[in-house]
């Protein structure tokens, strides 16, 4: 086997590990073990390219780590190969795709077992041959006023485009790590407050949350390696609501731990599984993978499909459509009936 499948095929038994395990879990706070399903229908997404005989072919996504909504409604797919950033309108058609170059070839990946200790991350990057194109690809999200900010956890930076694509800010230094104010260990998300303040999850490397204004300065950090409140295995994702309080998904303890805007630990949701994405909607509703909670945790249903558990990223429209970024390398498109 190609060793790039071998890579993927890991991935996708990860992804589908923790999603079984979530499937389990996902009983919201103490709630019943069944979530109902919620009325969304899964539709074919995008349009199948045409291959060079004239019929559909198929679309080749190495890893989908995360997808977006434009403020012009279309579509933002984030994937580990050639031109990682692909832009569909929302019935699936082809608009542009870009992004060679901008990500590194480090691939995030897990330390065997036997080598792991309480005080230290259990993830390490590899990097050259061993790595991959645009392997660096992790999060992507469009903020209130348009712009594009994607992940390089690898690379240890955090950018911001304009809705072109152009770079207009940068955070982190591209191939240096550290826990300084403006260094990351592997970043992983970045999420936005209401004021326009930037949370960033660092990530796989430190186990912090690291506040920024909106033009990049350095205000503050929280969070230290362990399984206690305030503390991380993996902060793999974080989103914000109206009020301006914290969501972060520690992955690797299972539960998403709730912050106030200054970082003081105000609540945890156990027995969410190991949820990977998360998503705000518009109405103060939260995604957690493939299931839909209210902002004290409590599920309300969840998708049905494969793979929906474990998603690696979840966005939603206005209207409701919800799209799963999943690591076996495909976009999910949910129809809300």
């Amino acid at each position: 086997m190609h060793p790039w499948r071998v890579g993927v095929l890991a991935a996708s038994v990860l992804a589908v590990t923790w999603g079984a395990r979530a499937a389990g879990d996902q009983a919201g706070r103490g709630g019943a073990p069944e979530i109902p399903s919620l009325p969304y229908t899964l539709a074919q997404w995008p349009t199948p390219p045409t291959s060079a005989a004239g019929v559909p072919g198929d679309w080749n996504f190495i890893q989908v780590a995360s997808v977006a909504i434009t403020a012009r409604g279309t579509v933002l797919v984030l994937h580990r190969g050639a031109q990682p950033i692909i832009e569909f309108d929302s019935k699936g058609t082809l608009l542009r795709a870009w992004g060679d170059g901008l990500f590194s070839e480090g691939k995030v990946a897990a330390i065997p077992q036997a080598h792991w200790t309480d005080d230290k991350s259990h993830y390490s990057a590899v990097y050259g041959p061993a790595g991959c194109a645009s392997c660096g690809a992790h999060s992507i999200r469009v903020d209130p006023q348009g712009n594009i900010w994607v992940i390089d956890a690898p690379g240890h930076v955090v950018y911001k485009l304009n809705a072109e694509g152009r770079e207009l800010m940068r955070l982190g230094t591209k191939g240096k790590a550290g826990t300084g104010q403006n260094a990351f260990n592997l970043p992983t998300d970045v999420a936005f407050a209401p004021n326009g303040d930037l949370y960033v999850t660092d990530g796989y490397g430190s186990a912090r949350v690291v506040k920024f204004s909106r033009d990049g300065k350095y205000l503050l950090q929280w969070g230290t390696r362990g399984k206690g409140p305030s503390e991380f295995g993996l902060p793999h994702n974080v989103v914000t609501d109206a009020q301006g309080k914290v969501y972060v998904t520690d992955r690797d303890n299972q539960r998403v731990e709730v912050f106030d805007a200054n970082g003081t630990f105000l609540t945890q949701w156990t027995g969410t599984g190991g949820v990977s994405g998360l998503f705000m909607t518009k109405d103060q509703k939260i995604w957690t993978g493939g299931v839909l909670r209210d902002l004290d945790g409590h599920a309300i249903g969840r998708l049905s499909g494969p793979g929906t558990a474990g998603a690696h990223g979840v966005t939603a429209t206005d209207a409701g459509d919800v799209y799963l970024a999943q690591l076996s390398g495909i976009v999910q498109k949910f129809v809300r009936q």
